[in-house]
């Protein structure tokens, strides 16, 4: 597993476009952390930038993010993306500090106090 910083200042526009819900494992319990806080998923996009593209990732956050309504913009504190692979498949999961809605939504990049790093390639995956 590699685990990388996301800088999120090379990102375009963030917004949630589906709102925190619990982190669940197979059989229905909330997952949570090491220090026992329940885990939240968030469905952000991101649209690059420099161009038309975007993507769609899912973050995970310890304790429910608060006051996001979807289609909101968002403000991402410290993003990380976690490569894994298991059994032959592949993917990259999300985890942020916090997820909390961008003050004056009107367009134009979302930015937080980030460390600087490449940005992921995809979301997916259960860790």
């Amino acid at each position: 597993m590699d685990n990388k910083p996301v800088d999120i200042g090379r990102l375009g526009a963030i917004r949630c476009v589906i709102a925190p819900e619990p982190r669940t494992t197979l059989e229905g319990d909330q997952r949570r952390d090491r220090e026992g806080n329940p885990l939240w998923i968030t469905g952000l996009s991101i649209r690059q930038a420099e161009g038309r593209k975007t993507d769609v990732v899912h973050v995970v956050t310890s304790g429910q993010p608060q006051g996001l309504t979807e289609g909101g913009e968002v403000r991402v504190t410290n993003l990380w993306a976690n490569e894994w692979a298991v059994d032959g498949r592949t993917g990259t999961t999300y985890r942020a500090d916090a997820i909390t809605p961008a003050s004056g939504s009107g367009g134009g990049s979302a930015s937080a106090a980030a460390a600087a790093g490449p940005r992921g390639k995809s979301a997916g995956g259960d860790s």
